[in-house]
């Protein structure tokens, strides 16, 4: 299966919005419980930096996973510094995707003199956790036993790379 990289579009809205909504009902991948509306779509695309915000469809155009770049915190001592998040269908996982995501966050992360990338990951998202070591994160810190979701606590494990 051929896959595409591009900048996201206002087309994407529903696709960006149910992939996300598929990872709050069934994973530790978002920190969220409840399903969200596709009014929130517009609140992606503003906590975007830049136009740091990809889609990878198909061939057949169908949007499997997003990716994005937002800043680790609004104050203008961190700009530095931003956070990446990345959604990939699990069915489309393992074929080197968040990898290319990757890439491209990271060559839009340069172009804006952020040197420093970050990741909050579920300690029960052992699948996260594994793929950031393998791009080269490490672990920074660890806040023990702060979440619970699914009735199931967890830690949430910071991860940082410098590039």
């Amino acid at each position: 299966m051929e896959y595409y990289i591009r900048k996201v579009a206002e087309g994407d809205k529903s696709a960006v919005i149910d992939i996300y909504n598929y990872f709050i009902e069934n994973s530790f991948t978002t920190y969220l419980e409840k399903t969200l509306d596709h009014a929130f779509f517009e609140a992606l695309r503003e906590m975007a930096i830049g136009s740091a915000f990809y889609i990878v469809d198909t061939a057949d155009k169908e949007v499997i996973g997003f990716a994005l770049l937002k800043k680790y915190q609004n104050v203008e001592c961190f700009k530095r510094a931003a956070e990446v998040s990345y959604f990939i269908l699990p069915k489309h996982t393992g074929k080197g995707l968040g990898t290319k995501l990757f890439s491209r966050l990271i060559d839009d992360a340069r172009m804006m003199g952020i040197d420093t990338l970050l990741a909050s990951v579920s300690s029960l998202n052992e699948e996260s956790l594994e793929f950031h070591k393998r791009i080269g994160f490490t672990e920074c810190g660890r806040l023990k036993n702060v979440g619970k979701k699914m009735g199931m606590d967890f830690d949430v494990v910071w991860m940082q790379k410098f590039i």
